[in-house]
């Protein structure tokens, strides 16, 4: 049984949600601007993770989505493609038989997007989509069981679950917006880079609160004392409610003032989005580009 409480201590965990608050605004006052254009917008839309979680997602839907992205570089041939093309497990398949090019294929896993169901299904969830061709997993922590304070059990999910990937990279979803504190943020991404996720990750764009800059100046810290204490880099993805041109800078902001360049590639940062990609398609052409 691991000794969270000290584990929390040693990261800094009582975080002030007004201090955090006041530094985010601080930092988009100075910044933001040198940020906002044309460069940055590409390098943005090479970080997306296109996503599709819908109920009435199809095979026709992903072949389709898929289709666009392998033809990407034919219609946009000065703009990086996108980082990943993000799915429900059963639809894994689809995208790994259609996709042409070098690029991620993420599924959500683990009984996304509520993490309500038995570990066993879990575990056998995220082989499952690692078996059908999925080199990234995305999964929810128990948001419950986190607010309960039970943290050994949380993680010792978690650890299960990073077994059942193998080869493939774990992004372990906070739920940021169900944890409401910016300590309880802190503390939840200390306790995923601790089971050794390679990434953490806002949100599941399932709640009403997604990514919010708060959440990305919380977890870019924690990131960055982990890397300082260990010297091992995590990866940040923020997810859920990132729509526009100005939002993606916003945090791409965040992650360069707090992390540095190293972490400004999609190896290490990545946005979870699907309208984000037209709107910074739009802006970076100069007219309402609608391609995804």
């Amino acid at each position: 049984m691991k000794e969270f409480e000290s584990l929390f201590e040693q990261y800094h965990c009582d975080v002030d949600d007004k201090i955090v608050e006041n530094e985010v605004k601080k930092i988009i006052i100075e910044h933001y601007e040198e940020n906002n254009n044309v460069e940055v917008y590409k390098k943005c839309l090479n970080l997306i993770d296109l996503t599709t979680l819908n109920v009435d997602d199809t095979a026709e839907k992903v072949e389709n989505m898929v289709e666009k992205v392998n033809n990407f570089s034919k219609n946009f041939s000065d703009i990086p493609n996108v980082a990943a093309i993000c799915v429900y497990p059963a639809l894994v398949k689809t995208v790994k038989e259609n996709l042409r090019l070098d690029i991620g294929i993420a599924a959500v896993s683990a009984g996304f997007p509520a993490s309500q169901t038995f570990i066993e299904v879990k575990i056998a969830e995220t082989a499952l989509s690692v078996h059908s061709g999925a080199s990234e997993i995305d999964v929810v922590i128990s948001v419950g069981k986190f607010l309960e304070k039970n943290y050994n059990e949380v993680f010792d999910e978690l650890e299960e679950i990073k077994a059942a990937c193998g080869e493939a990279h774990l992004k372990v979803i906070l739920e940021t917006g169900a944890l409401k504190t910016a300590e309880n943020i802190k503390k939840a991404s200390v306790l995923a880079m601790e089971l050794g996720a390679d990434f953490i990750k806002t949100s599941t764009g399932k709640i009403n609160i997604s990514a919010t800059l708060e959440a990305t100046y919380v977890m870019c810290n924690a990131i960055k004392e982990w890397y300082e204490k260990t010297g091992v880099m995590v990866g940040y993805k923020p997810a859920g409610g990132i729509s526009t041109t100005e939002e993606a800078v916003k945090h791409y902001t965040l992650v360069k003032h707090i992390l540095g360049d190293k972490w400004l590639n999609n190896n290490m940062f990545r946005f979870g989005a699907s309208r984000l990609a037209n709107n910074l398609l739009s802006s970076i052409t100069g007219k309402e580009v609608i391609y995804f």
